[in-house]
């Protein structure tokens, strides 16, 4: 006998919209955050019920509304982007309400004009996925509206959100006209037959909104320490010699070095060592073999640069890590003026010799350029060599280098960044006198390049650092995550995902991101072994804390929150007598230490309870 439906259901068109950092916004202005918030939910409901649409709730900065038609619901929600975008050109960046979108179709149930279920749940998830002043839907909004809509869409893969039981498939609107018709992302990688050797590889598709992919095999099993290759095209771009026979030309091919690996950091299909990694061999010895076995890469690009007035000069090969073997060389002689084009040359060559096909939507965003000024891109490259001196005085030089480019080029979204960092810098190290102005400017900075270039996602990542600074972790790990889609490469990201979602209580998602970021980037900063020991802490997993903390004190044995952390690891473990030993360490290193202000970051209070417990087990008060 079937059952009765003792409820009414049905499928509609749902979306979401919800204002990004109204929190952060509201603590700086209650009132004026207020009057254009109330103005904003005005032009929304306006168009809502233009194309058709109905208001069923609003809750504080949120809108719940639902469409018969899928095409009128997606085409109000990019009307209210592009109508809310015009309202906002006269208002600093930094006030700006900009709200994210997230558009379902679903199934759902309907009680007293109110709609509820995962059809709403997975609509609001979507919303989260969106950037601000963005749009997301879901596949079966896709299906609906792909060969409809004047509409590009970029594929942000299978999400798993919360109190969702199966994933996502999620999809970025691209408002962008030249994009129409496009979907970006899903088209599987094809090799080539002629290097049917590759074959081997599969495509291992970063994707880290709401999760992280994990490298499979990280360590070889068979082969102990041993780093196993990952699943695509794996390579590491030596520092790149400099011929000039000047060594203050060494900015110069540092610098085309940096941008090399950013260029093919970009493409989703391949695997590229950091850049903070690959320069720790600079003006080494090197041995081929041995530096695609340490750093777990089946590609090694070296090459030389040689600078004059007019002509630069770039000697590239691509090698064969396992058998040392040339794949490729060639020799390559410019105008200086021809400097970015040959960049993009070595880069296309390096990419079609790896037999990786790579759509030409994501060819062209990962080879963009965003100068064509050669005497500001020379500044930007002085301006980073100084920066990385990590003095005050050389930041401050860096700092000026940075603006002299943007003088010469306003729309310079490297330069922008790199001064952001250079703000950033002086809070880390301790330069300035005033760090929360200091971090406001990086802030700002980051903002202004994301008003006229969404897509850098060097932008993201240092936004995404002013949130975590200001602990607004949501809207820190949404920044990072849109960085992660822009360069699935970027192990400076993955770490600082993995700090956010320690500090949410996300134990085995931070673990999975720092893993990471040390896959990319086996040289990574203090800061990162101190994120994966407390992961493993936390997870109970005391040896591997123990592990990391003393590999990091080899290199920097006076790191006082390393004794700490190794502290209350042995502490839980058991191990009494090396406990004791690194809480003495403790106590020589900050004399001042209280348990009970050590981990006030971390969001759960059972975390800070457990960190609190392993310590006073070592005998720390």
């Amino acid at each position: 006998m079937p059952m009765q439906d003792t409820v009414e259901r049905k499928l509609t068109a749902i979306l979401y919209a919800d204002v990004a950092g109204y929190s952060r916004l509201t603590g700086q202005d209650e009132e004026g955050t207020h009057r254009v918030l109330s103005s904003s939910l005005d032009t929304i409901t306006t168009l809502i019920e233009r194309y058709k649409g109905k208001v069923l709730h609003f809750a504080g900065d949120a809108v719940l509304a639902e469409f018969a038609s899928v095409v009128n619901a997606l085409t109000c929600a990019v009307v209210i982007q592009r109508d809310l975008k015009v309202g906002n050109e006269e208002i600093p960046v930094e006030r700006r309400l900009e709200f994210r979108i997230g558009v379902n179709l679903g199934d759902v149930i309907v009680d007293r004009n109110e709609i509820y279920g995962d059809g709403v749940n997975v609509a609001a998830r979507l919303e989260s996925l969106a950037e601000p002043g963005g749009i997301c839907i879901s596949r079966s909004v896709l299906d609906q509206v792909k060969n409809k809509m004047e509409l590009g869409y970029e594929s942000l893969g299978e999400q798993r959100v919360k109190n969702i039981a199966d994933p996502v498939q999620a999809y970025r609107v691209i408002l962008a006209p030249k994009a129409a018709g496009i979907v970006v992302g899903e088209k599987k990688v094809r090799l080539s037959q002629t290097q049917s050797w590759i074959l081997a590889f599969t495509v291992l598709v970063f994707v880290s909104i709401g999760t992280i992919a994990i490298w499979s095999g990280y360590l070889d099993s068979d082969k102990p320490g041993v780093l196993a290759l990952p699943a695509k095209p794996s390579i590491a771009v030596l520092p790149f010699k400099n011929l000039s026979g000047n060594l203050e030309q060494d900015y110069f091919s540092d610098g085309i070095t940096e941008d090399i690996i950013t260029d093919l950091s970009k493409f989703q299909d391949l695997f590229v060592i950091a850049s903070n990694t690959v320069f720790t061999y600079k003006g080494k010895p090197t041995n081929v073999k041995e530096v695609s076995k340490d750093l777990g890469v089946r590609y090694i690009l070296e090459g030389s640069v040689q600078k004059t007035d007019r002509k630069v000069r770039v000697n590239a090969q691509l090698i064969d890590g396992g058998t040392g073997h040339h794949v490729w060389a060639e020799r390559f002689v410019r105008d200086l003026e021809d400097l970015f084009a040959l960049q993009d040359e070595i880069v296309s060559a390096i990419v079609g010799t790896l037999a990786t096909q790579v759509d030409a939507v994501e060819r062209e965003r990962a080879m963009r350029k965003d100068t064509n000024d050669l005497a500001a891109y020379d500044y930007l490259l002085r301006g980073r060599e100084y920066r990385s001196r990590a003095t005050s005085a050389a930041n401050a030089e860096a700092r000026r280098l940075f603006q002299k480019a943007i003088e010469l080029d306003p729309t310079y979204a490297s330069a922008y960044v790199e001064e952001g960092w250079s703000y950033v810098d002086m809070v880390r190290f301790g330069w300035t006198a005033a760090p929360s102005d200091a971090l406001q400017e990086a802030h700002n900075l980051a903002q202004k390049v994301l008003s006229f270039d969404e897509a850098n996602a060097s932008a993201h990542r240092l936004l995404g650092w002013t949130y975590l600074k200001w602990n607004e972790y949501d809207l820190a790990a949404h920044e990072f995550n849109r960085a992660l889609e822009l360069n699935p490469n970027d192990a400076e990201s993955f770490d600082a995902l993995g700090a956010v979602m320690l500090y949410t209580g996300e134990i085995k998602a931070a673990i999975e991101a720092q893993e990471t970021a040390f896959r990319f980037s086996p040289n990574q900063p203090p800061r990162s072994f101190v994120h994966l020991g407390l992961a493993y802490y936390l997870a109970g997993r005391y040896d591997d804390t123990i592990r990391t903390m003393e590999q990091s004190l080899g290199k920097n044995p006076d790191l006082v929150v390393h004794h700490v952390i190794l502290a209350a690891a042995h502490g839980q473990a058991g191990h009494l007598e090396d406990a004791a030993q690194a809480a003495t360490k403790v106590r020589r290193l900050h004399p001042f230490f209280e348990v009970d202000s050590f981990g006030s970051a971390f969001r759960d209070a059972a975390d800070r309870a457990k960190l609190a417990e392993g310590l006073r087990k070592a005998g720390l008060e």
